[in-house]
C-alpha cells in the first residue's frame, strides 16, 4: 500500500532553486535512506513532507487516514513534566480507556447495580467492549514498551520522576526519539537519529527499527547503522532524486557501475559520431562518395546525441603529512584517573601506542573520552597516574567543538593568520581543497554549519603536519562523501592516531586497536572494530558459561574456561596476524584490479574480432586469439589464487 507519493515537487527560497522535479514514494512498510551533500536540501524534503514548509510546484498524496511523525535534528523535549510524565502524554487515549475501565468496575461492584440484572448486563457488555478495545490498542504492556524504550536509549540510570528541564540538550534530543518511537505512527521521518547515541545505544536503536511496525525514511551520515536498516535509498543530487534499492553498500555499488555504463555508452556514441564526421569531411566533395557522406549526414542529423554523464559532485581534497617521524614509543599512560571536580570519572587507565598506531577510544556517552584527549592535549591535568610523550613527537588535537575557531574572523584570515609566511594564494588553494571558493572565505566564522566549521578545523589540522593526530569525533558534522574523504586521507597518513569516534564504519576503517574505556580502566584489543566485537561477544559467551556452571549443583567444569585461556594468542602472535591480515587484504584487491583490466583488455580484443577491417585480415585475427589465450591462462591462475585468498 502506497502511504504517499511525491511527484514533480519544486521548491525555492527566493530566487534560489533548492529541489527541482523531486519524485519520492514510500510503501507501508518501506526503509528508506535520504542521501546527498550537506545542502542537498535533504532536511528540507523531510520538512516539506512533515507539513513544516510549503512547496512551490508539484503533488503531495497521501492519504487522510496515514499517520507522520518527524523527528528533526537536535530537537530536544521543552516540559516542565518528568520523563515518565511525558512518555505517558504518547498513551493519554489508553488513559482515558483505563480510567473509563474503573469507572465501569466501580460501578458493577454497586450492590445497586448488581441487583438490577439488566443494568449489571448492560455494564458488564459496556466494560467487555472498552476492555478488548484497551487490550488491542496495547493497554496491557504499554508501560513495559516505555520502560523498554527508555532503557534501550539508555534512561535506566535516571530516575524516572526526573523533571525534563535538568537534562542536558544531547538527553532532551534522545527523549524526543523516545516519544517519537513510542508514537508508532505510520511514517517515522527521522533527521540524524544518531546524534548524540553511544554505540551501543546505536545498536539498540538498529534493532529496534529493524521490526518497526511502519514505514521509516531516514537521513542520517552513519553508513553502519543505513546498511543495517533500510533496504531503498533515494539519493538527492543536483537538485533531483534518484532512486536506488538496496541498503547504502549497494548503493554505492550500484552508483558506480551506472556512471561507468553510462561512460562507455557516451564514449561509444562520441567515438561513432567522430568517425561520422572525418567521413563526412573527406568524402562530400568527391564525385563517388558524396551520396555516401550525404547519407552519414543524414544518419548524423538523426542522431540523439548523449549528455557526457555527470560523475560525482566536486569534493574536499585531503592529505595528511609529517614534517618528520617520531620515535618508535609514541605514548606511554600509566594508571590514569581524570576528572572535572576532583571525583574520577576513570581510573586505572594504561595506554600504549607505538608509530604507526591508530587507536580507536570507545565506551559509551559520558564516560570519559574526550576528558582523557583534552588530558593528554594538555588542557586537562590527570587527577591521578602519569603519561608521556616519545621522542620527536609533535601533536595535533581536533576538538568535536571546535572550541579553537576564532568566531569574529573570517574563513581567510582564520587559517591565514596561522600561517602569516604563506601567500594569500596558497591560503586561498588550501581551502579551495576542503571546498571553500571564491567569496565563501569572506565569510565570519560564526555564520559558517557545522560542516563547514569542521572543514575548516581539518584544514588547520592538515597544514600543521604533526606526526600524532588526536581526533575528537571528526565525522561529526561531515557528509558521507566528505568522510569517505578523510578516511582515505588518514589511512595514508604516515603517523600515529588516537581518536574517539561513534561511527563504527569509520573506526572499522581507521583502527589497528581499540580501547575500551570503563569507570575502572581500559581494555585493549588489537583489531579493527569487527574484531572489537567479536572478542566482546565471545567475552560475554563466557561468562554466561561460567555463570550457568557456577550456578548448577555439580562441581565447578573449569576446563572450558583453561581451554580458551591456553588458546589465546600471545600479544607478539597477534600482532603478526593482523598485519599478514592486512597484507592478505591488500594482495586481494591487487588481484581484483589486475582481473578487472584483464578482463577489459579480453573484451576489447573480442570486439577488435568483429571488426570488418580486422577479421578479414588473418594474421591480425591469428594475433587477437593469441593473446587472448594467454589472457584467459593469466586470468584463471589469479582466480585460483584470489579464491585461495577469500
Amino acid at each position: 500500500m502506497i502511504i504517499l507519493q511525491i511527484n514533480q515537487l519544486t521548491k525555492y527560497f527566493g530566487a534560489d532553486l533548492i529541489l527541482s522535479n523531486i519524485k519520492l514514494e514510500v510503501q507501508s512498510k518501506d526503509r528508506i535512506a535520504l542521501v546527498g551533500r550537506n545542502g542537498a536540501g535533504k532536511s528540507t524534503l523531510l520538512k516539506i513532507i512533515s507539513n513544516q514548509l510549503s512547496y512551490d510546484t508539484g503533488d503531495i498524496i497521501k492519504p487522510k487516514d496515514v499517520e507522520i511523525g518527524y523527528l528533526a535534528q537536535d530537537t530536544g523535549l521543552q516540559t516542565e513534566r518528568s520523563i515518565w510524565d511525558e512518555m505517558l502524554t504518547v498513551f493519554s487515549g489508553l488513559k482515558d480507556l483505563e480510567t473509563q475501565m474503573r469507572a465501569l468496575e466501580s460501578k458493577m461492584g454497586d450492590p445497586s447495580c448488581f441487583e438490577d440484572d439488566a443494568l449489571y448486563a448492560r455494564v458488564l457488555k459496556e466494560y467487555d467492549e472498552v476492555q478488548e478495545n484497551f487490550k488491542q490498542r496495547g493497554g496491557f504492556q504499554y508501560e513495559a514498551d516505555i520502560r523498554s524504550v527508555l532503557h534501550g536509549l539508555r534512561f535506566s540510570e535516571f530516575d524516572y520522576g526526573t523533571p525534563i528541564e535538568t537534562l542536558s540538550g544531547g538527553q532532551r534530543t534522545r527523549l524526543a526519539l523516545a516519544k517519537l518511537l513510542l508514537t508508532k505512527p505510520d511514517l517515522l521521518i527521522l533527521d540524524e537519529p544518531t546524534n548524540h547515541l553511544d554505540i551501543d545505544t546505536l545498536s539498540w536503536l538498529e534493532n529496534y527499527l529493524q521490526g518497526y511496525p511502519g514505514a521509516l525514511l531516514i537521513v542520517s551520515h552513519d553508513r553502519y547503522f543505513l546498511d543495517k536498516v533500510v533496504t531503498t535509498v533515494y539519493e538527492i543530487s543536483r537538485k533531483q532524486s534518484l532512486k536506488f534499492t538496496g541498503n547504502y553498500s549497494s548503493y554505492l555499488s550500484q552508483k558506480a557501475e551506472q556512471y561507468e555504463r553510462d561512460m562507455k555508452v557516451f564514449e561509444k556514441q562520441q567515438d561513432e559520431i567522430s568517425k561520422l564526421q572525418d567521413f563526412v569531411q573527406r568524402n562530400l566533395a568527391r564525385a563517388s562518395t558524396t551520396k555516401r557522406a550525404q547519407s552519414r549526414r543524414k544518419q548524423l542529423d538523426k542522431m540523439q546525441v548523449l549528455d557526457r554523464p555527470k560523475g560525482d559532485e566536486k569534493s574536499a581534497s585531503i592529505m595528511f603529512d609529517i614534517d618528520r617521524q617520531s620515535g618508535n614509543d609514541v605514548l606511554k599512560g600509566k594508571d590514569l584517573a581524570v576528572s572535572y571536580d576532583q571525583s574520577p570519572i576513570f581510573r586505572h587507565v594504561d595506554l600504549s601506542l607505538t608509530r604507526g598506531d591508530s587507536a580507536a577510544l570507545v565506551g559509551p556517552n559520558g564516560i570519559g573520552k574526550s576528558t582523557l584527549l583534552k588530558t593528554l592535549v594538555k588542557k586537562l591535568e590527570p587527577l591521578e597516574g602519569s603519561f608521556s610523550f616519545g621522542a620527536n613527537v609533535s601533536i595535533s588535537y581536533y576538538d568535536q567543538q571546535q572550541a579553537d575557531l576564532t568566531s569574529n574572523k573570517t574563513v581567510l584570515h582564520e587559517l591565514w593568520d596561522d600561517y602569516p609566511h604563506k601567500t594569500e594564494k596558497e591560503i586561498r588553494t588550501v581551502l579551495g581543497n576542503f571546498l571553500f571558493s571564491g567569496d565563501d572565505v569572506l565569510k565570519p566564522v560564526s555564520t559558517l554549519s557545522g560542516g563547514e566549521k569542521a572543514r575548516l578545523a581539518l584544514s588547520k589540522l592538515m597544514l600543521q603536519r604533526s606526526n600524532v593526530l588526536i581526533l575528537d569525533e571528526p565525522t561529526n558534522h561531515l557528509d558521507l562523501d566528505s568522510k569517505e574523504i578523510l578516511e582515505n586521507a588518514l589511512i595514508d597518513y604516515p603517523g600515529t592516531i588516537l581518536f574517539v569516534s561513534h561511527d563504527r564504519y569509520f573506526i572499522n576503517r581507521l583502527a589497528t586497536k581499540v580501547y575500551e574505556l570503563s569507570k575502572n580502566g581500559a581494555i585493549e584489543f588489537l583489531g579493527d572494530y569487527d574484531y572489537y566485537i567479536e572478542k566482546k561477544e565471545e567475552t560475554l559467551e563466557l561468562e554466561r558459561l561460567e555463570a550457568l556452571t557456577t550456578n548448577s549443583s555439580g562441581p565447578k567444569d573449569t576446563s572450558a574456561t583453561a581451554a580458551n585461556a591456553s588458546d589465546k594468542m600471545s600479544y607478539e602472535q597477534e600482532k603478526e596476524a593482523k598485519r599478514l591480515e592486512r597484507q592478505r587484504k591488500r594482495r586481494v584487491e591487487e588481484i581484483e584490479k589486475e582481473m578487472e583490466e584483464l578482463e577489459q583488455k579480453i573484451e576489447h580484443n573480442e570486439s577488435e574480432l568483429c571488426l570488418p577491417e580486422v577479421y578479414q585480415a588473418h594474421e591480425k585475427v591469428l594475433e587477437l586469439n593469441t593473446e587472448n589465450e594467454a589472457l584467459q591462462e593469466k586470468l584463471l591462475a589469479l582466480m585460483e589464487e584470489w579464491e585461495e585468498l577469500v
